[in-house]
């Protein structure tokens, strides 16, 4: 069975075995890995002794660098071997210089990506570039692996760095043709984890995001970014991207506006309005669902009463009965709270949502509403009925 090997140089340093991550060399040979990620960035042309030596020990002086270097090389290649056979032999000599020849078994992230971007010509298809550049995103998981021996090491990773980035900046010019915006957005965010502080990413994020009309998330970006304003004269795009930021924050300013205007219309709604809340039945049914709801999600209690007029023989004119029901309603309106609601479910019968209170409470409330009635009708001809209970609960009469 052919085994595959990978070596990973992009955001850290390791090698896999058939995808099994294998013992960390940069522990064991620090200058055994700077030399093996200088020769592999070289892709395969030999590099002179008397070069490694000068990157590698940066002009520092030996009795005999080329021993110190071949003797490095040797206890490194058995050190790769010990991984995986034969991987050692990835280092090859030749007279006076040194290169690295992968193998068909044996993958490098960084020269799998480079290969990527070399492939993608002008005339290549739309679907194998972002077929390349999807690639890419995957292989590059960070800066390249630094040691600290090389000398012209960060030239590397500001190189390659700007390789992927072109690259995601490519990728997001061919979504825009075909306004794939929220493939954009997601390409902006797995490449900000990369480089969170590139401005364009950021940029074509919010873009992207304005453009699906976005706007809390749009804003919300804009606000993360520290200094962007400051930032876009040095992209270059500001001219292009002017009337997008002027369309954010018009965008915004009328979201606050319209949800100043709302709330203002809702809190000065009623404010003239004293006592209970009166409405339909069926106004009142939807209301009991939402305090009920509310009840569920805070333990609180609610509490519904009615009130029902009757006569002594059980009769009463329809003239008796809307006067003895409207003065019903007007001591109702005087004695409830704002909080309560109130409806007439039947000619004769009140329906009261009485949130918050207990039994006692309850009781107390309509046995006021029933004694300043029969102070306005001390006959005694009309009778007032009343119950009171917790919505899910039993009927307690009152007395």
């Amino acid at each position: 069975m052919e085994h595959i090997v990978q070596i990973r140089l992009l955001g850290d340093f390791d090698i896999l075995v058939n995808g099994v991550r294998q013992d960390n060399l940069a522990a064991k040979s620090r200058k055994g890995v700077s030399l093996m990620e200088y020769l592999i960035l070289q892709r395969g042309r030999p590099v002179p002794v008397q070069r490694l030596i000068r990157e590698l020990w940066n002009g520092k002086r030996y009795e005999s660098p080329e021993s110190a270097l071949k003797t490095m090389v040797s206890r490194f290649r058995a050190l790769l071997n010990s991984i995986y056979p034969g991987l050692g032999g990835c280092i090859v000599s030749e007279q006076g210089a040194y290169r690295w020849i992968s193998g068909a078994t044996v993958h490098v992230d960084v020269l799998d990506m480079l290969e990527l971007l070399e492939s993608v010509h002008a005339d290549s298809t739309r679907e194998e570039r972002i077929k390349c550049y999807q690639r890419v995103l995957e292989l590059y998981q960070g800066d390249l692996f630094q040691t600290g021996d090389i000398c012209n090491s960060a030239m590397q990773v500001s190189w390659l760095h700007r390789e992927f980035l072109h690259a995601m900046y490519a990728w997001i010019e061919l979504l825009k043709e075909t306004e794939e915006y929220e493939e954009i957005c997601n390409i902006c965010r797995k490449a900000s984890q990369v480089d969170e502080l590139d401005e364009q990413l950021h940029i074509e994020l919010i873009r992207a995001m304005v453009k699906m009309n976005y706007t809390s998330e749009a804003i919300k970006e804009y606000k993360h970014v520290p200094h962007i304003e400051q930032m876009l004269p040095e992209t270059g795009l500001e001219k292009n991207i002017s009337k997008d930021y002027q369309q954010l924050m018009h965008t915004g300013d009328l979201v606050t506006q319209r949800l100043n205007m709302i709330r203002e219309e809702l809190m000065n709604e009623g404010t003239e309005q004293a006592g209970p809340f009166f409405c339909d039945y069926n106004a009142f049914k939807e209301f009991c669902c939402i305090q009920r709801r509310t009840m569920e999600r805070l333990g609180s209690t609610m509490f519904l009463g009615i009130i029902m007029i009757s006569n002594s023989e059980d009769t009463i004119s329809s003239v008796a009965r809307e006067s003895a029901m409207a003065a019903l309603c007007e001591i109702i309106r005087d004695n409830l709270r704002k909080g309560d609601i109130v409806t007439r479910v039947a000619p004769v019968i009140i329906a009261m949502l009485l949130p918050t209170v207990s039994y006692n409470s309850g009781g107390m409330v309509i046995d006021r509403i029933e004694k300043l009635f029969y102070e306005e009708f001390p006959s005694r001809a009309i009778i007032l009925s009343s119950r009171i209970a917790p919505l899910g609960g039993s009927i307690t009469e009152q007395k």
